[in-house]
């Protein structure tokens, strides 16, 4: 179950699951392999998943222009 961030928070700032789900996914998988690339100062999460979630409702990972296809 997600509290925090809220899946419509998170929705506001990332405007498609899909991308929000990628996002996260890819974000969580560099956490894991690079450990000391840490956006935010502290985290209520301690699991990946949960940090990029937390990096994304603070605005700190955004979605790259460039990479939206049209």
């Amino acid at each position: 179950m997600l509290l925090y961030p809220s899946q419509d928070d998170l929705l506001k700032k990332i405007n498609s699951k899909y991308s929000l789900v990628i996002l996260a996914a890819k974000r969580a998988k560099q956490l894991h392999n690079e450990d000391d690339t840490h956006m935010l100062e502290d985290y209520q999460s301690v699991k990946n998943v949960g940090k990029s979630l937390e990096e994304i409702i603070s605005g700190d990972l955004v979605i790259d222009p460039d990479s939206i296809e049209k």
